[in-house]
């Protein structure tokens, strides 16, 4: 990057640059300086401790994260970007809750539960490629700049960035957190060589809520603002491609594809905000699909079914291995005839690492059991 002279009125820009972002399905545009060092040597210790698991990428990058300059050399600020993503469908304010319809998801042991943000369109694809329309529209406004953008796909701390900027504070499930928009929400990002104002941090109102350490299913969240990702349902359903531990399997429950517990508990997503864009509302089959009914899909139907979703990354081996141990949940609590029947029938042709996971489903012992679909208390928050 060449560093460019910045003598542009900064309030009007940011002002248009608001307007811009908003046209584009964004909800909340800030800025942050590019001076990360304070938060080194929290990453560190997280690496040092194990808690990337087998992300080696993380240990990889190691403090180039914490470090934007040296990622994109000449980058002087950094654009924050907030999107929210809860279905358009989705109705603020009104009975039942958003939240309390996922844990009635959560509470239905032969359905399938997927992370609400990954039942649209892949958001990396999606804000990437409105960053950069912000982007190109930002050097219609100055001339040429430097730049380059990012969502969840290089060594960035995304969340330091937007709680710096002021988009939100850290919460204490590690994620960033907003008055106005609760957690559920992407972020991406603009490294720029121009020399723009940052925006004010906003002070973090956690308080003394324990929700989200509480309700983990994991007990990942270790400590607050500190998660083991070894031990996080997000993590074992999407970056960790081996078995998975078999003291673990149990706390997954009907999840496939990523947990949303720690948000479903957190009182501030009262304030979630539904997207604006189609892209992320629900795909058929990615909302209150049987577990049987998706182990019944080839790979071909999963391929077809996850075009331009951010399941597909996973691949079809992992995608069934979460099924299986979801399958064996579902049958420790209760006899499915035809949930087990389509365990049967998807163990033929199976890899080593999915069978394994299919003959524990199969082997789990019934019984009767009661799940509720009530949410969980929460803890007061300021």
């Amino acid at each position: 990057m060449q560093e460019v002279p910045f003598t542009v009125d900064a309030a009007l820009l940011m002002k248009r640059l608001r307007g811009w972002a908003r046209e584009l399905g964004f909800s909340q545009i800030a800025v942050a300086d590019v001076d990360l060092s304070s938060a080194e040597p929290g990453l560190q210790a997280w690496l040092d401790a194990g808690h990337h698991g087998r992300m080696h990428y993380m240990a990889a990058h190691g403090l180039k994260r914490a470090r934007p300059a040296e990622l994109v050399p000449g980058t002087l600020r950094v654009l924050t970007a907030r999107m929210d993503y809860l279905p358009r469908d989705t109705q603020p304010g009104t009975e039942p809750g958003w939240q309390a319809v996922e844990w009635a998801g959560l509470a239905q042991p032969s359905q399938a539960q997927i992370s609400l943000y990954a039942r649209g369109r892949d958001y990396h694809k999606v804000l990437r490629n409105r960053l950069q329309k912000l982007a190109d529209r930002l050097a219609q406004e100055v001339g040429p700049f430097g730049h380059r953008v990012f969502t969840d796909s290089a060594p960035v701390l995304e969340v330091e960035l937007a709680a710096r900027s002021g988009l939100g504070w850290r919460g204490k499930h590690t994620l960033t957190l907003s008055r106005d928009a609760g957690s559920m929400f992407f972020l991406g990002e603009i490294f720029v060589d121009l020399d723009l104002p940052p925006t004010e941090p906003v002070t973090a109102h956690c308080g003394e809520c324990s929700a989200c350490i509480d309700i983990c299913p994991t007990a990942a969240i270790t400590a607050p603002y500190r998660v083991d990702a070894r031990r996080c349902i997000s993590y074992l359903t999407i970056e960790h491609d081996g078995p998975i531990p078999l003291e673990l399997r149990p706390a997954l429950g009907n999840r496939i594809y990523g947990c949303d517990d720690c948000q479903l508990a957190c009182p501030w997503n009262k304030f979630a905000q539904p997207a604006v864009l189609a892209d992320f509302d629900a795909r058929p089959g990615m909302a209150g699909t049987p577990i049987a009914v998706l182990l019944a899909w080839d790979e071909a139907e999963f391929l077809r079914r996850t075009e331009g979703s951010a399941i597909r990354r996973i691949g079809f081996t992992r995608w069934r291995r979460n099924l299986a141990v979801a399958a064996g949940n579902a049958l420790r609590l209760r006899d499915d005839t035809a949930l087990r029947a389509a365990l049967q029938r998807a163990v033929p042709g199976a890899d080593a690492l999915v069978a394994e996971h299919m003959a524990w489903a199969l082997s789990a012992p019934t019984r009767p059991a009661a799940l509720s679909s009530e949410p969980p208390s929460v803890g007061a928050f300021e």
